[in-house]
């Protein structure tokens, strides 16, 4: 039985109590031979939390293992629709009930404020939790005309399989419900594998995961590094697909390393270096409002941030002005103070990062017009910074940063800023504020992204399909699309009248 560790909450003078080893078979349990842990960092404090178990290779080929014997036995193919939606629904009723709890324990280790963990990513995810749990009993196939007088076909949507799941540290309880509740309604089985700078909710949900009543090994949990867990579900032979959000880097070793061992199935959230328009006959506060929430919230750490705003130049001037005194009323600091809309960046490998992209803004020739200084406190806190004057070659403007940082350039006209909008490899999301609806139609269809917003950014529904075009990946998530990213299509050929002669 692997240990449990009670971490303190200072701001509430309380302790949460978070299983620390692996989630295999309903089970916490110790590494089959690794002593290694993965240490939890507090990004607002730089104070280790917690430390949990580091999981192995062999580790992965445990869980993969458990996973396959419930896909073959209690679920799968062996559990009506019904039973799936029952099990989901107790899943997302006890992750409501525990809202605070795990929305403590997120602003612990991921930095960001309970509010926004609570209200935004736990309250999304137990409604995609929950619609998906609606989506379960109602997997259909076609029946399909061949002759009618001696030949039918049908399809089945049958479950993929065993699925490894990677999710990264922006959204931890948002992103894991993302790729559990489609897998869960089809009948696949799960390992997870949680970033591990931000493992913690991932576990204390696996103890959910046994409250509600799932079949051991349906779901498993390895918190392990990228290099070794990762890995080695995106090379197992018995894993028949992969799920992955994080870096256009990573998600390439992903696709080749599914390529050489058995082709398995893979879906890919990547990065992001998405641009918001902003045209002469836009409402200007509001287009800043919207452009504040792009760039600012989640500390800017969110694939669609948008980090790229052109301006017509006949606006471009007040647009600034607004959009600078719109931003400054962001506050960010420690996510247990109430008044606190942005949290510490999530560790310091990308608090450096992020200075390293303003540093260069800076070198390059780029005017900063808010922010760019650095604290002189304990944290891993970076604030809004914007610039302007900027050219397409600048790194802030072609890479992405994640974090809060904001590039702004300016055009004339409307194709213009179209081929400055896709001059990217990315395709994740892209914005554009008009009140000319010719215009909006127009641009959201030459716009390069798999997301487009008009008069709005970054909100997304889980009704909605969400991916990319380009680098940004391939597959979706979210809606009925996400469906099919974890069933195969079976077709069945079914003779009743027809009599083969022999020899042809």
């Amino acid at each position: 039985m692997a240990n449990t560790v009670q971490i303190p909450v200072p701001a509430l003078n309380k302790e949460i109590s978070v299983s620390t080893g692996l989630f295999i078979n309903n089970e916490f349990v110790p590494s089959v031979d690794s002593s290694e842990v993965i240490q939890c960092f507090n990004p607002a404090t730089e104070e280790i939390i917690a430390s949990v178990v580091a999981g192995s290779s062999k580790d992965i080929d445990v869980a993969v293992a458990a996973a396959r014997k419930a896909f073959k036995t209690s679920w799968g193919k062996n559990v009506t629709g019904w039973e799936r939606s029952r099990l989901i629904n107790k899943l997302a009723d006890l992750i409501e009930r525990d809202a605070q709890e795990l929305a403590e324990l997120e602003t612990l280790n991921n930095g960001k404020p309970v509010a926004i963990a609570r209200d935004f990513d736990i309250g999304d995810s137990i409604q995609c939790l929950r619609y998906y749990a609606g989506w379960a009993d109602k997997i259909t196939g076609q029946t399909i005309e061949v002759d009618n007088k001696s030949k039918m076909a049908f399809t089945r949507h049958e479950p993929i399989g065993v699925c490894g799941q990677i999710i990264p540290w922006n959204y931890p309880i948002n992103m894991w419900a993302w790729k559990v509740a489609p897998a869960l309604a089809v009948g696949c089985t799960i390992v997870m594998k949680p970033s591990e700078l931000t493992p913690l909710t991932a576990l204390k949900l696996s103890e959910l995961v046994v409250e509600a009543g799932f079949p051991p090994g349906v779901i498993n949990t390895v918190p392990s590094l990228g290099s070794i867990g990762g890995a080695a579900l995106s090379a197992h032979p018995d894993v028949d697909k992969i799920a992955f959000t994080g870096s256009t880097l990573t998600g390439r070793k992903i696709m080749e390393a599914a390529a050489k061992s058995n082709l398995k199935k893979v879906s890919l959230e990547l990065g992001g270096k998405s641009p918001q328009l902003i045209f002469e006959s836009a409402d200007l506060q509001q287009a800043a409002a919207w452009s504040a929430l792009g760039i600012c919230y989640n500390t800017g750490q969110d694939c669609t941030a948008g980090s790229r705003i052109y301006v017509q130049d006949t606006v471009y001037d007040k647009f600034i002005d607004v959009l600078v005194s719109t931003v400054k009323e962001t506050v960010i600091g420690n996510g247990f103070d109430q008044k606190t809309g942005g949290g510490p960046l999530v560790s310091k490998a990308q608090f450096d990062r992020v200075w390293g992209y303003i540093d260069a803004g800076k070198a390059e020739g780029a005017k900063v017009v808010l922010g760019g200084e650095r604290r002189n406190t304990k944290g891993f806190f970076v604030d809004p910074t914007i610039f302007t004057d900027v050219s397409s070659d600048m790194k802030i403007v072609k890479e992405e940063i994640f974090g809060p940082v904001l590039s702004i350039g300016r055009f004339k006209t409307e194709e213009e800023a179209v081929a400055l909008a896709n001059n990217t490899t990315y395709g994740l999301g892209a914005g554009l504020h008009s009140t000319d609806a010719s215009q909006c139609m127009r641009v959201s269809g030459l716009l390069e992204a798999g997301t487009v917003w008009v008069n709005s950014y970054n909100l997304l529904s889980n009704n909605v399909p969400f991916g990319g075009k380009k680098q940004s990946g391939i597959g979706r998530e979210l809606g009925s699309y996400a469906l099919e990213e974890y069933t195969s299509v079976k077709a069945v050929h079914w003779n009743i009248g027809e009599k083969l002669q022999w020899p042809l």
